[in-house]
């Protein structure tokens, strides 16, 4: 029962505590006898991420306004102040936060692999982002003679909208270079920006029996083998053709005929150009796929809101990474909440609406309510207001 539970509590319910203090014990880090205890140092952060925080003073200047709460809360007895929270942040290994993290991407993505998608089949989204910070501040971060930076590399499966891996690395890596790291699923399909644009690498992806989209990054030299003829069909599909790179280069790194599609975005008012080894699927189901690499896009802009990365929590490569790795924790948390609970809403839409009501006691399915149950009859409103989210 929730019944008199704060929010923020209730969705702390449903993080599997008993696995992440077995994690605490194995690791056998110095520091996991000292205040605060991990689990009240990740929530802490879980719930500074929630609530928009801009910097560590602002997170523990709430949490001690709140610290008749702080028990019930889970942040502990005392509540924790700014000094105790920066020195967790500096000292403590990230390791154990991307342990969790990586169990919870694991949980949300079986909880929701039986998400209904318009295909069939398994489809992954790749793409990275860059984090700026100050050279002055995060000197180990350098990647310019006047820049530092950070790049979070992710895979998110688009049909549960969840990050499937990620990785931390320093903002001079490239995107081709990541590609290496991702271990490609047989008869999955992954989808890549046109700065992934590396033959040599999208050929190791049919070697190994997974299908990749790309949107063509230059023209490279080619030759049409079949699909010559414009296209004419109502599906803004212009041409669906099977190439062969004729260049001495392009044609030893990828040797083999592959598919070029031509799409018209009618709402852009431009066409894009896709290359694919997947022979299967239609060509607008391939210029959608596309698409849905939106997904990755909507939660870059999440994590970079919710990290408040021109104010990090703190300076140090450590308290970077742990704030990264709980933030992954905490949207993969209300991704398993959306399913558990059967809300029906995108994740970014409850995390908004959690974030803004951690501190209530309604039960959690009361505040995510169907809009329709809630709302007015047009008639005897006043004014109405129609928004629409994008």
């Amino acid at each position: 029962m929730n019944v008199g539970k704060y929010v923020f509590a209730q969705i702390v319910q449903f993080l599997p505590k008993r696995y992440f203090e077995r994690l605490v014990i194995k690791h056998k880090d110095r520091t996991a006898g000292m205040a605060p205890s991990y689990w009240s140092h990740m929530l802490v952060i879980m719930f500074g991420q929630l609530t928009g925080c801009h910097s560590l003073r602002e997170l523990t200047d709430v949490t001690i306004a709140h610290a008749k709460r702080s028990f019930h809360l889970g942040f502990g007895k005392v509540p924790i102040n700014r000094s105790v929270l920066s020195k967790a942040n500096s000292l403590r290994d990230p390791e154990i936060f991307e342990k969790f993290a990586f169990y919870i991407v694991s949980v949300a993505q079986a909880k929701r692999i039986t998400k209904e998608f318009e295909l069939h089949g398994r489809f992954y989204a790749i793409d990275s982002t860059t984090i700026d910070l100050c050279m002055s501040v995060f000197r180990w971060a350098k990647f310019r003679s006047t820049k530092s930076g950070i790049k979070i590399h992710t895979q998110i499966d688009i049909a549960t909208e969840i990050p499937v891996f990620y990785r931390i690395s320093h903002a001079n890596v490239h995107d081709t270079k990541s590609m290496d790291w991702f271990i490609y699923e047989r008869q999955a399909c992954y989808v890549f920006d046109r700065g992934y644009f590396d033959l040599s690498r999208l050929f190791a992806i049919e070697q190994a029996g997974a299908f990749f989209i790309i949107r063509e990054k230059f023209h490279p030299e080619y030759e049409i083998t079949e699909g010559e003829d414009m296209l004419d069909g109502d599906d803004n599909v212009l041409r669906d053709q099977t190439v062969r790179f004729t260049g001495k280069r392009n044609s030893g790194n990828y040797p083999i005929p592959l598919r070029r599609i031509v799409f018209y975005a009618p709402d852009l008012g431009r066409t894009f150009t896709y290359y694919t080894n997947n022979f299967y699927l239609k060509a607008k189901d391939i210029a959608l796929l596309y698409r849905y690499r939106w997904q990755v896009e909507l939660f870059f802009k999440w994590i970079k809101q919710h990290l408040r990365v021109k104010s990090f929590w703190g300076e140090s490569e450590n308290a970077v990474r742990i704030q990264i790795h709980v933030a992954i924790i905490t949207y993969c948390l209300i991704a398993i909440i959306e399913h558990d609970l059967k809300l029906d809403r995108p994740v970014v839409e409850v995390m908004r609406i959690l974030g803004n009501s951690l501190l209530v006691k309604d039960p959690i399915q009361e505040l995510l309510a169907s809009i329709e149950n809630n709302a007015y009859d047009d008639n005897n409103s006043q004014m109405h207001l129609d928004f629409k989210y994008f």
